[in-house]
């Protein structure tokens, strides 16, 4: 589902700076469809393997992780999905290093903006208060040849959206940090560095994005609860110590230290949170 775009992408000036990281690179903008991500993985499973840049204004079935739904409002979000064959060492990680990437392209100084294990970028508005900005999801297919392609989803609220339904903490937008910034300009700023970030991922893993995710960790020295997909496990409660060399969220309780690699993270009360 797709019609003329409402704002002024300017995707010719895009594409050469994308180009230049991803050779043959093709940008498309649509007014709206279900959801980027699904479109780019139906079409990597048709056998197609060449990058795209996926742009919708709007999305009718935008997906979280854990099959939640995204909320997109035209003019008012960043919906977007980036695919290409892509072949790291380890894919552990990723979506940390692809998150300290993108804050770092939002708000050079870290600040406000920070990243939530293992997928969210939050606003910080008090020690203990956050709104959510905006997710990444990935998601990679098996290629013909054996090797993998990754489709990467991102989506960013550019203005604060109200009344979006499972999110207590509300929602925060990008132009709260920068106000000049709109959709069109917003992708300008962030899908290089996104390419960018990709292909540094794929030659040296996540130890060149860890300080990054560091500076911004708004889980460390904080105490979380975690819904641990290992039913073995079932909820762990404990400080988070921040990550470890391969991203896995180190959780220390009562039994010791937990290293978490999926299930659900949820901040504690501010009362019964320690100060960083």
């Amino acid at each position: 589902m797709s019609s003329t775009p409402a704002l002024v992408w300017q995707a010719d000036a895009l594409a050469p700076a994308l180009q230049a990281l991803l050779p043959g690179l093709r940008v498309e903008i649509v007014a709206s469809t279900g959801s980027t991500n699904t479109d780019l993985c139906e079409r990597l499973r048709g056998g197609e393997a060449t990058p795209v840049l996926r742009v919708a204004e709007a999305q009718t079935a935008g997906r979280g992780r854990a099959g939640r739904s995204w909320i997109s409002a035209a003019g008012a979000s960043l919906t977007f999905s980036l695919a290409l064959p892509l072949s790291p060492r380890d894919w552990s990680g990723l979506s940390l290093a692809l998150g300290a990437a993108l804050a770092d392209a939002i708000e050079p100084q870290p600040a406000r903006l920070q990243l939530k294990w293992p997928n969210d970028l939050w606003l910080r508005d008090a020690p203990h208060a956050w709104r959510k900005l905006g997710g990444i999801l990935i998601e990679t297919v098996p290629l013909p040849r054996g090797d993998r392609a990754c489709v990467v989803g991102v989506g960013l609220n550019v203005q604060p959206l109200a009344g979006v339904g499972g999110m207590d903490s509300g929602c925060a937008g990008v132009q709260e940090i920068a106000p000049a910034l709109d959709a069109p300009a917003l992708l300008a700023r962030v899908a290089p560095v996104l390419a960018g970030a990709l292909l540094r991922f794929e030659r040296e893993g996540l130890a060149p994005f860890a300080a990054a995710y560091a500076g911004r960790d708004l889980l460390r020295g904080r105490v979380v609860r975690a819904a641990h997909g290992d039913s073995s496990v079932g909820v762990v409660e404990g400080v988070a110590e921040g990550i470890d060399a391969d991203g896995a969220l180190r959780l220390r309780h009562a039994a010791g230290v937990a290293l978490l690699v999926g299930g659900e993270v949820g901040v504690r009360p501010a009362a019964a949170a320690r100060e960083d």
